[in-house]
């Protein structure tokens, strides 16, 4: 099976490139930039990454029961999850059930980047999202971070056209509830287009965020319509 440039044999290994890339941009991030807003409302650096390596730190049971914490909401469940484990104390304590009620400010940033750079090989795959889903969490919130940053890191593109495919597909659309009807998405790096209507132009990986449901700083859309997906 071939997914854009990318077969599905060798998704493993761009998945785990992409985390030993974001772990790199991670490191060379100021203390203070950990607390700073991403693209994921109510979400700081630390929250994010705390959300990025959940499915390395929680077994299938300890997941079920944070999920049954939360009545089975898990939006609300991965709310919860990554504000509390932002908190964590040390990278021992993010590895085991042991998680101290602490200011998240007084965190140590290698606390959670450890975490990621010890996983990048990590086989996990979201439910019925398969490799190519992996490898979209990881590039969509490594996005989360960096843009609102400044930060030009660009995705290669085989990943990034893996990832507009899968969530350009119209059950992903449905999944995240962006609203692009009369919008036809236009990439200005890359030969991709999707959809028909009105154009809205920018870089390929800044109109994966649009279709993820994320709000862009102004001035990286263009078009008519760019206004509803600014913020």
């Amino acid at each position: 099976m071939t997914i854009s440039t990318i077969t599905e044999s060798e998704l493993p290994a761009q998945i785990a490139a992409e985390r030993r890339e974001l772990a790199r941009v991670l490191s060379d991030l100021p203390s203070l930039a950990w607390d700073a807003d991403t693209l994921c409302a109510g979400w700081r650096v630390r929250e994010v990454v705390a959300h990025m390596t959940m499915p390395f730190r929680y077994s299938a049971a300890r997941f079920a029961a944070e999920l049954a914490r939360s009545g089975g909401r898990f939006n609300l469940m991965s709310d919860r999850v990554a504000r509390r484990d932002a908190a964590a104390v040390s990278a021992a304590d993010l590895m085991s059930d042991r998680v101290a009620r602490r200011d998240a400010a007084a965190v140590s940033a290698a606390d959670l980047l450890s975490v990621l750079q010890a996983n990048a090989t990590h086989p996990w795959k979201p439910p019925g999202g398969g490799y190519v889903g992996a490898l979209t969490h990881d590039v969509i919130h490594g996005l989360d971070i960096t843009v609102p940053l400044g930060i030009g890191r660009r995705v290669p593109e085989g990943r990034l056209r893996a990832v507009l495919d899968a969530i350009a597909a119209p059950k992903a659309r449905k999944h995240f509830g962006t609203d692009l009807s009369g919008v036809q998405l236009r990439a200005e790096d890359i030969d991709w287009v999707s959809g028909s209507g009105q154009q809205l132009s920018g870089a390929a990986q800044d109109l994966a965020l649009v279709l993820c449901g994320r709000k862009l700083p102004p001035g990286r859309l263009h078009g008519e319509p760019a206004a509803r997906f600014t913020g």
